[in-house]
């Protein structure tokens, strides 16, 4: 059965589809590695263990939060091109150009941080970009945000080609999404849940994008001609729009990982079902209106909007991890599941994903976040989700690929060392943070009160453990992606 097979014919990279394949993975894993270095110097320093004055330390704040939230969309784009190319025809100069618009807005960020003394967050609220009291030029906010819409523009072209792929195979993205089959009618067993996952992100994220988009052109308008002035409230919220759906995307980009591979090592096909098309249609709806979670303690929303993202935040959260996750369990219970380094990233990637999502559940709540939201309660759920959830979805495909070029799933000794280095790191990082902000402890603040040093120095230490095993994934994986197939081997094996 096809859906059993490792690696199947379909999954084989042409030479100019694993050049781009490589481009993408091994720049990811060697960025991943620098802004987990900035995050090591951050908490060190807010552990006392370092000292960075504090006008740096905003910049490294900058540079890892557009860092890690770009790398993380790059590298799970990847993912999702990856198995997509398999359903449907996607045009790999979009694939490549995305790549290129990234890495040029990659460059104006940096430029605008490290050159331009930039130190306005990845969040670029409202009105620090161009209102910054003299620590850096209008210029350098100008870059930074020109930075980002190259991004942006880079991910929108991707999507359109996937979309125009979808639409010329499935007739339009409701029936690529699955929606004839929600109220009866036979489900075609072959419906790949890669196409479903895909069209979602498109359909949200490019809303996503736009929103930004509008943003970030506002902002340069006000830069060019100082007396056009915002709303702040309106530039927060299509910040927040723009933020919120950016992120998830990559959670969603990802996954595709899970539903692609689990069957391959479990042994088991992993069927669609009706709720699994109802939960990814409903949060298609969901993430696009969600973002007002974010928006919480700004007391001039209207009261209706909070209460639309305090219910729409428990309703987010749960049908497609909830139907993800009980699928994946399902799948491998019993299974004699293959444990190699895919398989376990696999696995890791749904419980960080489960246990991320639940402290962002509770900071979604009125009565909890306006205690818990200016905490590092919040930096604690989402690099939860993000380091132990998301980067082994992609992590897991970059070992598959390379398992494909041997015909044999990666799974060497240093590999398992590597990965319960990772995963205890990752723990006490995490929970580090989650700690902190149960006694209050303030976050983007570059300096701490003496009562709040101790759960910085466990975070740093943390970090440092998660710093270490990524360094080790990078070189394994980058040697490994470049070695290339082995001659006579190509990557169809039989499981």
């Amino acid at each position: 059965m096809a859906a059993l097979t490792m690696y199947p014919e379909s999954e084989r990279l042409s030479a100019g589809e694993r050049a781009a394949f490589n481009l993408y993975m091994i720049s990811a894993v060697i960025l991943f590695v620098l802004m987990m270095l900035l995050g090591v110097i951050m908490r060190m320093a807010q552990g006392t263990w370092l000292e960075v004055p504090p006008d740096l330390f905003y910049q490294f704040l900058s540079m890892h939060g557009a860092g890690m939230v770009g790398t993380m969309g790059m590298v799970t784009t990847a993912v999702m091109w990856f198995f997509l190319r398999k359903y449907v025809n996607l045009h790999l100069w979009a694939f490549v150009a995305n790549y290129v618009l990234f890495l040029l807005g990659a460059l104006c960020i940096i430029g605008a941080i490290f050159l331009g003394r930039y130190a306005g967050l990845w969040t670029f609220l409202y009105p620090l970009p161009t209102h910054s009291m003299g620590m850096w030029p209008n210029a350098s906010g100008a870059w930074f945000m020109i930075g980002y819409l190259l991004i942006g523009v880079g991910m929108l072209l991707f999507y359109l080609d996937a979309a125009a792929g979808l639409i010329r195979k499935y007739g339009n993205l409701g029936r690529s999404l699955g929606v004839q089959w929600l109220f009866g009618g036979t489900i075609d067993p072959e419906h790949p849940k890669a196409v479903v996952a895909s069209t979602m992100v498109i359909i949200a994220n490019s809303l996503g994008i736009l929103a930004g988009a509008v943003v970030l052109v506002m902002y340069l308008v006000g830069i060019a001609y100082p007396e056009f002035k915002l709303d702040p409230l309106v530039a927060k919220n299509l910040t927040y729009w723009f933020g919120h759906m950016y992120i998830n995307a990559t959670i969603y980009m990802g996954v595709i990982a899970v539903y692609e591979l689990l069957a391959r090592y479990s042994g088991r096909p992993y069927a669609i079902s009706r709720p699994f098309l109802w939960s990814w249609a409903a949060s298609t709806i969901f993430v696009i209106i969600v973002f007002p979670h974010h928006l919480l303690m700004d007391y001039a929303q209207p009261r209706w909007v909070s209460i639309t993202g305090q219910i729409i935040s428990y309703s987010a959260g749960f049908p497609v991890f909830l139907v993800t996750v009980w699928g994946a369990l399902a799948n491998i219970h019993r299974s004699g599941m293959r444990w190699t380094m895919p398989s376990r990233l696999l696995i890791l990637s749904m419980f960080g994903w489960a246990a991320g999502i639940l402290p962002a559940i509770l900071d979604g709540t009125i009565s909890i976040n306006r205690v818990m939201h200016n905490t590092q309660w919040v930096p604690g759920h989402f690099h939860f989700y993000l380091l132990l959830g998301v980067l082994p979805m992609a992590l897991a495909l970059m070992y598959h690929v390379m398992g494909s070029y041997r015909n044999q799933a990666p799974n060497s000794g240093a590999d398992r060392l590597g990965l319960p280095l990772y995963l205890l790191g990752g723990l006490v990082f995490t929970l580090a943070f989650l700690a902190a902000g149960h006694l209050s402890v303030a976050r983007r603040m570059s300096s701490h009160l003496p009562e709040w040093v101790f759960t910085d120095q466990m975070g740093a230490a943390g970090a440092i453990l998660v710093l270490l095993a990524m360094i080790y994934f990078a070189a394994r994986i980058s040697i490994g992606l470049l070695r290339g197939p082995v001659s006579g081997h190509a990557a169809h094996a039989a499981a």
